[in-house]
């Protein structure tokens, strides 16, 4: 949920994991894709969160590892 990027179903910073479930599920063929999609996202949640607040800049580090790191990982089970 926007401007926030909370998810609307768990209120938890999204991508929750719920979320990070469905999107791994509709980016099951394109991993590259998926990054691509969580990279924009990251841009957008990050210029929302410093309009929201512009004395608390967010810790890029925090904001990378929520929306783009864990698409490197293969979801459990799968080959890499």
């Amino acid at each position: 949920m926007r401007p926030l990027w909370l998810c609307r179903v768990c209120a938890g910073a999204w991508p929750c994991p719920p979320a990070r479930l469905l999107l791994t599920m509709q980016y099951r063929r394109d991993r590259v894709g998926l990054s691509v999609y969580l990279a924009s996202q990251l841009y957008e949640a990050t210029a929302d969160l410093l309009k929201l607040n512009p004395d608390a800049v967010p810790d890029a580090r925090e904001l990378f590892d929520r929306f783009v790191a864990w698409t490197a990982r293969p979801p459990s089970g799968e080959q890499t």
